[in-house]
């Protein structure tokens, strides 16, 4: 079987992906969206990906697109010879295994960096690969509670409150993703490629950018503040007459803002007029601004603020998301065909490029789906490759 490029912005590259759970997959899958070759290396038999449903659940089916899958145990030594042989092909390789475990199996970056100096390796881990945490294991809640996020989300005083997405993870394989980019592109210069890595506790403080400059700078220690952003006031979430909506007004926008909403008196009162005046009395004016908006439907809103061009929304569950109009212009859910699940939808790529752009070229694969093929390409043969099976390395 042929690769089947998502795109040919990168359809020159092999990534050989050992990651499991989300930070890693998320990486590896940005390369796949456009055009790696990503070949998903498993262990045979991994219960947590084989026949018990989650490997066919949304999650799995939403991470793994645009990938083939073969098998390989790396404890067994055909298993790490063979996996040795694809690295001497290899662009990339992408782990997430806590830091001591790639040097137990020996293939750390040095020790494959000594068959392929042009390899990058990417390393995703809890919390470093070295210093006190490094061998924790690490999992995106407790980055989010360590991190600091948790300590700002939720409302004043309720206590700490985790995202509903799981945001540490995905920014670590977002930002591993853009050091692969980058290290590729250094190689276009050197000729050698190079170890990067990031963290789950890393990628969590990174994301929290002005909450966490905030101390950094000033040494302020920033709180809950619920749905009202943590500075620029009133920006935040109001009731109206049929269900809640987000008004964001910069400083700006105060004069177009309090037009749309019939405050006119309120743009040059002393207690409103400037951005520190309405900060301290925060309480108040969203009081004031309250008493206005459930006067009218959350879509009557929106159209006010909307022609003021004031920033404004609806707060949408899931289902709403997917049935808003210009999520279905923007192609947010993409078409894949499962062969087990049929056609079902997945969040497409969301970066779009206009030469070269990603698309669904291959389902989420069967475990171990193109093993054969694969072995087959570094010269085994059909018997070398039964007895791998019967063996257990594949």
């Amino acid at each position: 079987m042929s690769h089947q490029p998502a795109s040919t912005a990168l359809d020159q590259y092999l990534v050989l992906d050992l990651t499991r759970a989300r930070a890693g997959p998320t990486a590896a899958r940005q390369l796949a969206d456009f055009g790696a070759r990503v070949i998903k290396i498993e262990m045979p038999g991994d219960p947590m990906y084989g026949d018990m449903g989650t490997r066919h659940g949304p999650d799995f089916q939403n991470l793994h697109r645009n990938k083939e899958s073969m098998t390989l145990n790396l404890k067994a030594a055909r298993g790490k010879a063979i996996f040795l042989e694809l690295v001497k092909k290899a662009d990339v390789v992408v782990e997430n295994y806590r830091p001591p475990v790639k040097f137990n199996l020996g293939i750390d970056y040095e020790s494959l960096k000594a068959i392929n100096p042009r390899l990058v390796y990417a390393s995703i881990s809890g919390f470093g690969q070295d210093g006190p945490y490094a061998n924790r294991p690490g999992l995106d809640q407790v980055a989010q509670g360590m991190g600091g996020h948790m300590s700002v989300t939720g409302e004043p005083g309720g206590g700490p409150v985790r995202s509903g997405a799981a945001i540490s993870d995905m920014t670590a394989g977002l930002l591993t993703a853009g050091g692969i980019f980058a290290a590729l592109l250094e190689r276009e210069k050197s000729g050698e490629g190079q170890w990067l890595h990031t963290s789950l506790l890393e990628a969590q403080i990174f994301l929290l950018d002005f909450q966490a400059a905030r101390w950094l700078v000033d040494k302020e220690v920033p709180g809950q503040v619920g749905n009202n952003h943590p500075t620029n006031v009133p920006m935040g979430t109001f009731p109206t007459k049929d269900g809640y909506m987000n008004a964001a007004p910069t400083a700006a926008m105060w004069d177009k803002f309090c037009a749309a909403m019939d405050l006119g008196p309120l743009e040059h009162d002393p207690d409103y007029a400037t951005p520190h005046a309405r900060r301290d009395n925060r309480t108040r004016l969203n009081e004031i601004i309250e008493e206005k908006t459930v006067q009218k439907t959350t879509d009557e809103w929106i159209e006010l603020l909307n022609d003021a061009r004031v920033p404004c929304g609806p707060i949408n569950k899931m289902d709403e998301v997917f049935a808003d109009e210009q999520v279905k212009h923007l192609n947010v859910a993409q078409v894949m065909h499962s062969p087990v699940r049929g056609d079902v939808e997945i969040v497409g790529q969301p970066v779009h490029l206009t030469r070269t752009p990603s698309r669904i070229a291959a389902p989420t694969p069967e475990m171990g789906q193109h093993t054969q093929n694969i072995l087959e390409e570094i010269g085994l043969s059909g018997d070398e490759i039964e007895q791998l099976k019967t063996t257990g390395v594949v």
